[in-house]
């Protein structure tokens, strides 16, 4: 009964995708406002994805 509020904890494919999100949230945003910073996060953002992959194909 204790258990019933307690958070998930979070695993790490869902860490990294909530990762990936935000920097493509950031990306979006900057994308008309500084293009080399865009092109940044978007870098950053394609990592991350290679990772969850990597990670959800050791799953399999």
């Amino acid at each position: 009964m204790f258990g019933l509020f307690k958070k998930k904890k979070k695993t790490e494919i869902e860490k990294l995708q909530a990762r990936y999100t935000g920097l493509m949230k950031e990306w979006h945003a900057l994308s008309s406002i500084n293009r080399s910073e865009s092109d940044s996060k978007y870098e950053e953002a394609e990592n991350i994805a290679k990772q969850i992959e990597k990670l959800k194909n050791e799953t399999t």
